[in-house]
């Protein structure tokens, strides 16, 4: 049996984390196989897509800003990156270039991990109106949250992705989220606020009630702003890391054939690495 590979495409992509979570695998279950970060250009990409085959690859991830060219480009999708209207995975079956996306399902394994129950907690806020909160809107939704409240500063994106999205799902100017955190039991960050250095709150977690949950999907720095101010009032929080190491799995198993576990040593070692950069 061939050394199967996999890789992680995006521009510039020096910067992934996936070769490490892959490799931490690989070597874990004693996998013949190889993942590795190759940077594409935007022009280039779909050369690329083209010769996956013959170049050995049975499969990949994709990253920004490949994403929505990559939805484009598959032969087929699944369910979610139909929904979600962007492709993270890619895999080759008998031939046909497919693609998935397993970032909803990330986001929700990490809360599962770490907020047993959370989906219970709804009315959900989701501050952002990009690509990343149309994969968490997916996942609030196939885990039964029937109250999503999007925050976007330029509300005609937000109220794009609640005609998208349909019943249940709501749209709104940022001046309104203190009442609409009121009684919410969910708070989702899916902007870049809290990364380099910007301190700015998108939301107070002080206008949230006590049984909140509150998550960012930023994960460097691991404690965002959002999230030291929810903990320093007691709530419960969720960092970003667990997101991205949750979306590996699904990807991992479809192309090396083993369900792999978010162990707390992989945690540790991507953790280690974020420090120490």
């Amino acid at each position: 049996m061939a050394e199967k590979k996999a890789f992680v495409t995006g521009h510039p992509i020096a910067h992934s984390r996936s070769p490490k979570i892959h490799g931490y695998w690989l070597a874990k279950y004693g996998i013949d196989g190889s993942y590795r970060a190759i940077d594409v250009r935007p022009e280039d990409f779909a050369a690329f897509l083209k010769s996956l085959g013959e170049n050995g690859y049975c499969g990949g991830n994709v990253t920004i800003p490949h994403k929505e060219a990559a939805f484009a480009l598959v032969e087929r999708r699944d369910e979610a990156a139909d929904a979600i209207g962007a492709v993270n995975t890619l895999w080759l079956e008998e031939g046909v270039l497919w693609g998935g996306n397993t970032d909803g399902l990330g986001f929700a394994g990490n809360l599962d991990d770490h907020a047993p129950g959370w989906a219970a907690n709804g009315p959900a806020v989701v501050l952002g109106a990009g690509g990343a909160s149309r994969a968490i809107i997916h996942a609030l939704k196939q885990r039964g949250v029937s109250d999503i409240r999007i925050v976007n500063r330029t509300l005609a994106r937000a109220e794009e992705l609640a005609d998208r999205f349909g019943a249940g799902v709501s749209a709104h100017g940022a001046g309104t989220v203190g009442e609409l955190l009121a009684d919410a039991g969910l708070l989702i960050n899916t902007t870049a606020l809290g990364m380099h250095g910007d301190e700015t709150l998108a939301a107070d977690p002080a206008d949230l009630p006590g049984h909140a949950i509150v998550t960012d999907i930023v994960y460097v720095p691991l404690e965002t702003p959002l999230l030291g101010a929810a903990r320093a009032r007691g709530l419960k929080t969720v960092d970003g890391l667990g997101m991205l190491l949750h979306q590996a799995v699904p990807c991992f198993e479809r192309w090396f054939g083993k369900r792999p576990e978010v162990t707390p040593e992989l945690r540790r070692m991507i953790v280690a690495d974020i420090e120490a950069h």
